[in-house]
């Protein structure tokens, strides 16, 4: 493994925060507050939680976690899949996007294979509707608290991390009561969740904290908003039109 980016066939390379490392086939890479890629010392995050390796000539990517999933999507956040503790998936892009939160952090990686399964994009619809992504029509409302909740990432250039507002902060930086914002996230999750999006449903075993990182985690790496909806933030007709 090295920290340059080659081009060889049959190789996978990994990119957080401007870095690169290349694995060839027959190694294993290991990603968490230890191993080849460390990301951070973060008490939230499992010493050893994401594991890339080739087995049976394909590239996986495996949950080695114990309580942590990954939310896995292809570059242009078409096909979306979460990554559970102990489950693996192949990795068949040519490019794809890792995102993942532990605590109040939310952390973002890439993968590119040299020799990808797919070389195009999946159909929009797959046989049991559970992976896909569907276009989700939201309010302008709903939508600047999601661009809210997800500015630090939103602002971020490229992969790496960034640590979330707390709704009291989201809600200040909208000029709303926290009441409401908390009302319209209960909506949005509600409507993403009927979407079939999980880790949003709410009740007594689902944090709040968790709850906001979920939403974070699904809109970005399903592309639902982008750096150009930062806009929003910063628009005061539409900041006033929402209130």
């Amino acid at each position: 493994m090295s920290s340059v980016e080659p081009e060889q066939t049959g190789t996978v390379t990994i990119e957080y925060a401007g870095e690169y490392f290349t694995v060839s086939p027959g190694q294993q890479f290991l990603i968490g507050r230890e191993g080849d890629l460390e990301l951070d010392d973060n008490r939230f995050l499992h010493r050893l939680f994401l594991s890339v390796e080739e087995a049976g000539g394909m590239w996986w990517l495996v949950n080695i976690g114990s309580r942590l999933s990954a939310t896995v999507t292809d570059t242009e956040g078409r096909v979306q899949a979460q990554l559970a503790p102990g489950a693996r998936l192949p990795i068949v892009f040519a490019s794809t996007t890792v995102v993942f939160s532990a605590g109040p952090t939310t952390y973002e990686l890439s993968i590119t294979t040299a020799q990808p399964a797919f070389r195009e994009t999946l159909p929009e619809v797959d046989a049991d509707g559970d992976s896909t992504i569907g276009a989700v029509p939201l309010t302008v409302s709903q939508k600047l608290l999601i661009v809210a909740l997800a500015e630090p990432v939103l602002r971020r250039e490229g992969t790496g991390m960034s640590e979330l507002p707390s709704s009291a902060g989201a809600a200040e930086r909208l000029g709303w009561a926290l009441t409401r914002f908390n009302r319209k996230l209960d909506n949005v999750c509600d409507k993403l969740d009927r979407q079939g999006v999980p880790g949003l449903r709410g009740g007594v075993t689902s944090s709040a904290t968790n709850r906001r990182v979920r939403l974070v985690e699904h809109a970005v790496a399903s592309r639902l908003i982008t750096r150009a909806d930062l806009a929003m933030l910063d628009d005061p007709e539409l900041l006033e039109s929402a209130r």
